[in-house]
């Protein structure tokens, strides 16, 4: 049981209720600082102007609404807000979603009936996922499209998905005993005005992107370990002058990958020795290409960005994102606008662009295999069948190709596109939601191209029929996809396969060896 609003939520704790079935509950004390502060408001708010309760909503809070219809207020806000397009967020995305929104509420600060964090605790409980599109917000008076139609279906309207299948709320909450949501205050506002769309797909963006991360260093050691390439340009030596924290990470674990290793040469025993360099050409290269051998060095800036992102965006998950602030405390209200998204924005952007860079490096790495006149110890498109005839992984590779080409296009930054709209009062804004969207497409297709280089892996390794010589992790996971994808020599469509592989990789976070332990005094 993970508990909300007792301390703060981390990432493994977003992990435990998304992917591991987890229930959440809602912590005593944090409930009782709710009910104060909402009591709280609905002294405080009597016969003073505060937006959103008594006031329109962004260039219309210039406009005061009655007494009779503040209630209506917050009702209108909802429904004209559910107006999203595209698709719809998967059901991960919105349960991630409703998590973060569920945690900032629980924060104590905005104002609303303990109704909306039990209401919102028992649809995660559940698995009932609000119907929640993927365009609409632009990240600034907080993801309002996006927990517009959250809000519609709290108060009972709009479609949720269901065991598996797009229903009406109302008939869902009748079959599981929910009630709906009866606004009380300030509510519509208070779901609406907030960065949790961003937030919940900016976590699993970043679960996502740590199995990613895992999977490149494996794949890249087992590309290193084939080959027989040389042990110093992953050791500590080397990479321990270089004062970065990521390289020396993603260096300690490739280590740890290959120390059991009986392909990795070591320089000292070939080219150390007077015996073996009395010759005018070698034959092997005596550094390999960058791809093989620049690995920590490029995945450890990768490494950093990930680890920063995920300090932004669980501080992000764990923050006030309302606007205006309860605050009982201090007795008093304060306008600003921490709706604003940028933090997770430029974060998003940051890790799409690091993810196509790894995805750059698969691809390289996949072109390093399939071209016999780089690697010299595998046949073109390392084909097991009669060359000619058939053609290996030749096909395949264009889907990597062109999968990283768009990688590349995606990762134009959504955070320089503030578009002005809403009567310029949102004169600048995030586009947080969108950021993190395309960051998700971005992820979906990296793991499209380590899928196509962890099967050319798999018939390298058959081809030179190293199998017994590969270290016991590499071993583990030539073991676990040739069940998934046997062996081939002929030409059949493997675009099947190839789905089933993609999903083993983004559903499995491989087991690489102890965590980092901490080289920091020696950095």
């Amino acid at each position: 049981m993970v508990s909300v609003g007792k301390a703060n939520l981390s990432l493994a704790d977003f992990e435990e209720v998304l992917f591991n079935e987890e229930r959440i509950s809602l912590d005593a004390e944090a409930l009782a600082n709710i009910e104060e502060n909402h009591l709280f408001l609905k002294q405080f708010s009597s016969n003073k102007l505060i937006y959103g309760i008594n006031t329109g909503f962004g260039p219309m809070a210039q406009y005061k609404v009655s007494e009779e219809n503040l209630l209506a207020l917050q009702y209108n806000l909802i429904r004209s807000h559910s107006s999203g397009a595209g698709n719809l967020l998967s059901p991960l995305s919105v349960k991630s979603l409703m998590i973060a929104r569920l945690n900032s509420l629980m924060q104590g600060y905005s104002g609303v009936h303990t109704d909306v964090v039990h209401l919102l605790k028992d649809l995660i409980n559940n698995d009932v996922y609000p119907c929640i599109y993927e365009h609409g917000g632009v990240g600034a008076s907080g993801d309002l499209v996006q927990l517009a139609h959250l809000a519609l279906v709290l108060i009972g309207e709009g479609e949720v998905i269901f065991n598996g299948e797009v229903q009406p709320t109302a008939q869902v909450f009748e079959s599981v005993q929910i009630k709906p949501l009866s606004i009380q205050l300030r509510e519509g506002l208070a779901i609406l005005n907030g960065t949790s769309a961003m937030t919940g797909i900016g976590v699993l963006n970043l679960l996502n992107a740590h199995k990613l991360l895992n999977w490149s260093i494996l794949l890249s050691a087992i590309t290193n370990e084939i080959v027989g390439a040389y042990d110093d340009h992953f050791s500590f030596e080397l990479n321990v002058v270089k004062k970065h924290l990521g390289q020396n990470k993603v260096a300690e674990t490739f280590r740890n990958i290959v120390s059991d290793s009986k392909l990795i040469r070591k320089r000292a025993d070939h080219l150390y020795r007077h015996e073996n360099i009395d010759q005018e050409v070698f034959e092997d290269k005596v550094q390999e290409y960058y791809s093989l051998r620049c690995v920590t060095q490029i995945l450890g800036p990768i490494a950093d960005t990930i680890d920063y992102a995920e300090k932004v965006v669980i501080g992000e998950a764990n923050s006030v994102n309302d606007n205006p602030v309860v605050d009982h405390k201090n007795k008093n209200v304060f306008h600003g606008g921490n709706f604003h998204g940028d933090y997770v924005s430029l974060e998003m952007d940051k890790l799409k662009i690091a993810i196509t860079k790894l995805s750059m490096l698969s691809e390289r790495q996949l072109n390093y295999l399939l071209n016999d006149k780089l690697n010299k110890k595998l046949p073109p498109f390392v084909n097991l069948g009669t060359l000619g005839l058939n053609f290996g992984m030749q096909g395949m590779q264009f889907t990597a190709t062109s999968t990283v080409a768009e990688n590349q296009t995606l990762s134009f930054p959504m955070y320089l596109h503030s578009i002005p709209n809403n009567n310029d009062n949102q004169d600048i804004v995030s586009m947080g939601c969108n950021a993190a969207s395309l960051t998700r497409k971005v992820i979906e297709n990296a793991f499209e191209v380590l899928a196509i280089q962890a099967v050319t892996l798999l018939q390298a390794i058959d081809y030179l029929g190293c199998a017994e010589q590969l270290s016991s992790v590499a071993k583990q996971m030539y073991d676990d996809l040739r069940e998934i994808f046997p062996v081939f020599a002929d030409d059949k469509p493997r675009y099947k396969e190839m789905r089933l592989v993609k999903e083993y990789l983004s559903k499995n976070n491989p087991v690489l060896c102890p965590a980092f332990l901490g080289q920091e005094a020696a950095l």
